[in-house]
């Protein structure tokens, strides 16, 4: 095998297997787990993420209730996210029992998947 040959096929291994290693987007939701009815509580998302330049990003972050779409941020690479790690807040009133769903995504890797939590009604 030729040199340039070897080369093409190193690199290419590497972009595959950097796949398995490559730093996705996470998240962590943090709110109360029961509330009365009626009540405004506010939903933390914590977002995780080993790449904030213009290159490499966190390029959304969204939030849903009951699937519905809630709050959602976006970033481009003018208006990137503060940090590797930052905090968003959306403020919900829960009048029945609800599942928050989260997740974040970066513009080369992905995401590591959406994260649920559940708040009742008292």
């Amino acid at each position: 095998m030729t040199k340039k040959a070897l080369a093409v096929l190193l690199l290419f291994v590497l972009a595959f297997a950097s796949q398995a290693w490559a730093n996705k987007t996470s998240v962590a939701v943090k709110a109360s787990e029961s509330v009365a009815a009626g009540t405004e509580v506010t939903i933390t998302i914590n977002v995780t993420h080993k790449g904030n330049s213009g290159f490499h990003h966190t390029n959304w972050v969204t939030v849903k209730a009951d699937g519905v779409e809630i709050a959602r941020w976006d970033f481009k690479g003018k208006s990137l996210p503060e940090s590797a790690e930052f905090i968003r807040e959306v403020k919900y009133t829960v009048t029945k029992p609800v599942e928050i769903i989260a997740q974040g995504h970066c513009n080369l890797h992905g995401s590591k998947g959406p994260v649920a939590f559940k708040i009742a009604v008292q």
